[in-house]
């Protein structure tokens, strides 16, 4: 576990594609008590820790996710989330190919199917405006922007700042335009990683911290993976 940014009330660590935030149907230990872990030996803590999970990144999606440590803290950082334009939060992603344009704004409405654990576009609107058919499909809108950063002969990488936060939207948006995402099987890409992960990264999250009110800045470094490190030395 690496972190990335700590003090009394928030502590923010770079997740791999292996960890879990909180706890599943898998059993395995997720990222929240190796966390309270990490507290409680750093700092001597007696009895139990207290954490608080302010938001979540898919299992397979690497980067920064940020925690609360004191109940204040996490009760004003579910408020900032929720509201939307509060944080930013900046992706970075490698998808198939290129887009068609090399900066765009994307907006759907996306309906998510439990069983299958997978977003689907219902429609694609460029108003918040509910139609008919979204309303049935109980669909939600989402919106992102995104920028072609690298690109690559076979890869390109994306940057991607979310306007929503729907359940697999930059995955399913991108894929809609022809990008899937590398190693994203679930969403159209050819083949899976060797790590079983996808090439999406929580790159940034920048946000007023909720108790010192300063402007706070956390970027998480990409995998040590060969076309990652690729890509990323291009950036100029």
């Amino acid at each position: 576990m690496t972190v990335l940014y700590e003090d009394n009330h928030i502590i923010a660590v770079n997740k791999t594609c292996n960890e879990i935030v909180q706890g599943d149907k898998t059993g395995d230990t997720p990222l929240s008590e190796t966390v309270k872990a990490y507290i409680k030996a750093k700092y001597d803590k007696p009895g139990e820790v207290f954490l608080g999970v302010t938001h979540r990144l898919d299992r397979p999606t690497s980067g920064v996710v940020l925690f609360a440590r004191t109940s204040k803290a996490l009760a004003r950082l579910n408020a900032m989330f929720q509201s939307h334009d509060q944080i930013k939060k900046t992706y970075w992603a490698i998808v198939q190919g290129a887009p068609k344009m090399a900066e765009a704004r994307l907006e759907n409405w996306l309906v998510r199917n439990e069983k299958q654990n997978k977003s689907y576009i219902v429609e694609s609107r460029k108003s918040r405006v509910e139609s008919e058919k979204s309303k049935a499909e109980g669909a939600k809108w989402a919106a992102l922007t995104y920028k072609t950063l690298v690109r690559g002969d076979h890869y390109t990488l994306l940057e991607v700042n979310l306007e929503t936060g729907r359940h697999h939207q930059i995955r399913c948006q991108l894929a809609a335009i022809g990008c899937p995402i590398k190693g994203d099987l679930k969403y159209g890409a050819k083949r899976s990683n060797p790590d079983g992960g996808i090439s999406l990264h929580a790159r940034q999250i920048e946000f007023i911290h909720p108790v010192s009110k300063q402007n706070i800045c956390i970027t998480a470094p990409v995998p040590e993976d060969a076309l990652w490190q690729a890509l990323t030395r291009q950036i100029s």
